[in-house]
C-alpha cells in the first residue's frame, strides 16, 4: 500500500481545518481552546483513502504567526502540501511565509486550494487567482493545479480528491529499508496503557515488541503496541502517522523534539556542516555570528551561524556554513531545517545537513571550507571513502560511518564492496572498523623508515618491540590496525620478529 503525507498551508482563518473535515469527516482541531476560538493553535491530524488505494495522512498546521514553531513541526515528514487561500482575502503574510518554509524543507508538490468560493463574485475571484498564479511563479507551486472549493456547497470536493490522488501515485515513497526514525511532535498518557508518543514515520519500519531509542537522550525503550489513524496495527512504515506505546520511558522524559529510532543510527551533536540558503526577502541579511531559532524534524532550539570566509549571506544566496546549536540534536545527511530571527519572528533561511557529526572549523583554515564544499557536492561512494581517509591510522567505527553518511544496511554494504580496493575492514571484538590503503600503505613506510632509523643509529641493538616501534611513529595508531599492517610486513618478509623484537629482515646484526 502506498503511503502519504498530505500537510495544509495557508494563513489563518482562510479554511484549512474546514477543508479536511469536509474531505475526511475529522475534526483536527481538538483542543478546548482551538474550539472556542476557532482557530488551529497546534497541528492536527485526520487520514483518507484515496480512489487508487493509497492511504493518505493529513497533517493541519496553524496559521497564525504566533504558533509558526507547531507549523515547522508539523511540516516534517510532509511529501505533497495543499495550499489554502481563501478567496475574499488572497494571499496574506502567512501564505507567503508557509509557502518559504515548505520551500526550505524540500517539498516538492502540491495543490492550490480557493476556499470560500461562494463568498464572492466571480469577476473578483478571477483577479485573485491571477494574484495567486503571480506569486506562485517563482515557487515550487509555480505548476500546481488551483482548485475551488466551497465547505456550504461542497463544490470542488470530487476534484480535490482526484488531483491529490493523481499527485500522491507520483510521489516517490519513503525508504523502508533504511533505520527506523520518527521525530517526536506529541507526548500523552493512556490510562492503564502508559506513555505513547506521536509522529510521522520517515524511514524504515518499526514492529510490535521492538527495542528503540530516544534521541538525543539515548533512553532505550521498547514497543508495546502501534496504532495508524487510532487503529492497532503490528508493523507501522514510513510515510505513516504513528502512535507507539513505549514501555520503559515516562511521559516526562521525552517531548516533542525527540526522535524514536533504532539503536546506533543517530548521535547527538551540537555542531552540524550545512548548506545555507538565505530567503530572497530577508532583511536585514544573515550575519556571522548571529543567534537564530533552529528547526529540525519537530526540533527547536537556539543556534549560532558561523560563515566560512564571509561577514553575512546576502538575500537569495546559497552557502556553506556551520550550525552551532544550543542543545544536542540528532539529524542525518540530508535532513532539512528552518532557521528564523526572534525579534522580528520571521523566517530568515535554511538548508539542508551536511555532517551531522561536525567539529568546530576554523575561519582561518582554508582547507576546512575546501573540505564542506567537497562535502556539499561528494557522491555516496566518495563520501565514504573522503571519511575513512581522514581517519588515517584512527580508522573509523562501522556505525559512526554509517551515521556520517546516512547510508545504511544492504546499501551501505554495497558501496563499500565497489570500494574494496581503497578500504580495509578490521573486526575487533564485535565492532567492525574500517581503514585506508592510503593509511596501510603510509604506515608500512613509517615502520620500515622508523626500523631502519633506528638500526643506523643502534648497530648493535636487534630491534624494537612492538610498542617501543609504535611510540615512534605516532601515539593515534588503532591496535587491531598496527597490528594488521605489522602481521603483513611480516608474511611479506621485509619485516622479522624473534620472540619480542622486531626487525628489517635486510638488516644484519652486528
Amino acid at each position: 500500500m502506498r503511503r502519504v503525507i498530505v500537510g495544509t498551508a495557508g494563513h489563518i482563518d482562510h479554511g484549512k481545518t474546514t477543508l479536511i473535515k469536509v474531505l475526511t469527516g475529522i475534526d483536527t482541531d481538538r483542543l478546548k481552546e482551538e474550539k472556542e476560538r476557532g482557530i488551529t493553535i497546534d497541528i492536527g491530524f485526520a487520514h483518507l483513502t484515496l480512489p487508487s488505494g493509497t492511504l493518505v495522512g493529513i497533517v493541519d498546521v496553524p496559521g497564525h504567526e504566533r504558533f509558526i514553531r507547531n507549523m515547522v513541526a508539523g511540516a516534517s515528514g510532509i511529501d505533497l502540501v495543499m495550499l489554502v487561500v481563501a478567496a475574499d482575502e488572497g494571499v496574506m503574510p502567512q501564505t507567503i511565509e508557509h509557502v518559504e518554509i515548505c520551500e526550505l524543507l524540500g517539498i516538492k508538490d502540491g495543490i492550490v486550494v480557493l476556499t470560500k468560493v461562494d463568498l464572492v463574485e466571480k469577476d473578483w475571484l478571477e483577479l485573485i487567482k491571477e494574484d495567486l498564479k503571480e506569486f506562485l511563479k517563482n515557487t515550487f507551486l509555480k505548476d500546481a493545479p488551483i482548485l475551488e472549493f466551497s465547505a456550504v456547497t461542497g463544490q470542488g470536493k470530487e476534484e480535490i480528491l482526484k488531483t491529490l490522488d493523481e499527485k500522491a501515485l507520483k510521489i516517490s515513497i519513503k525508504a523502508e529499508d533504511q533505520p527506523f526514525r520518527l521525530p517526536v511532535d506529541g507526548v500523552f498518557t493512556i490510562k492503564g496503557f502508559g506513555t505513547v508518543a506521536r509522529g510521522t514515520a520517515i524511514s524504515g519500519k518499526v514492529s510490535l515488541n521492538q527495542t528503540l531509542m530516544v534521541y538525543p537522550k539515548n533512553l532505550l525503550t521498547k514497543v508495546r503496541n502501534i496504532q495508524v489513524h487510532g487503529k492497532n496495527v503490528e508493523v507501522a512504515y514510513a510515510g505513516m502517522r504513528t502512535a507507539l506505546n513505549l514501555q520503559g520511558v515516562e511521559k516526562e522524559e521525552i517531548e516533542r523534539g525527540d526522535v524514536l529510532a533504532d539503536l546506533e543510527v543517530l548521535k547527538p551533536s551540537q555542531w552540524l556542516d550545512v548548506k545555507l540558503n538565505s530567503l530572497k526577502s530577508v532583511t536585514p541579511p544573515i550575519k556571522n555570528f548571529e543567534t537564530l531559532l533552529f528547526y529540525i524534524g519537530t526540533k527547536e532550539t537556539l543556534a549560532k551561524i558561523f560563515l566560512l570566509g564571509k561577514d553575512q549571506l546576502n538575500p537569495g544566496e546559497t552557502d556553506i556554513a556551520q550550525i552551532f546549536v544550543q542543545e544536542p540534536v540528532v539529524a542525518w545527511r540530508g535532513d532539512r531545517f528552518i532557521l528564523r530571527r526572534t525579534s522580528t519572528n520571521q523566517t530568515v533561511g535554511g538548508g539542508e545537513v551536511l555532517n551531522p557529526v561536525a567539529y568546530r572549523r576554523k575561519r582561518t583554515k582554508p582547507w576546512e571550507r575546501k573540505e564542506l564544499e567537497y562535502l556539499s557536492q561528494a557522491s555516496e561512494k566518495d563520501l565514504i571513502k573522503f571519511w575513512v581517509e581522514k581517519r588515517e591510522f584512527l580508522g573509523i567505527y562501522e556505525k559512526d560511518l554509517q551515521i556520517m553518511v546516512s547510508i545504511f544496511g544492504e546499501k551501505f554494504k554495497k558501496i563499500v564492496e565497489k570500494l574494496e580496493n581503497d578500504l580495509i575492514k578490521i573486526k575487533e571484538g564485535e565492532k567492525v572498523f574500517y581503514f585506508s590503503k592510503k593509511a596501510e600503505k603510509e604506515l608500512k613506510e613509517q615502520v620500515v623508515a622508523t626500523l631502519k632509523n633506528f638500526h643506523t643509529n643502534n648497530p648493535f641493538s636487534p630491534g624494537l618491540t612492538k610498542e617501543l616501534l609504535k611510540a615512534r611513529i605516532s601515539s593515534f595508531i588503532s591496535e587491531g590496525f598496527y597490528q594488521y599492517v605489522l602481521e603483513d610486513l611480516i608474511n611479506k618478509g621485509v619485516i622479522g620478529r624473534n620472540k619480542e623484537i622486531l626487525y628489517l629482515t635486510e638488516f644484519k646484526y652486528l
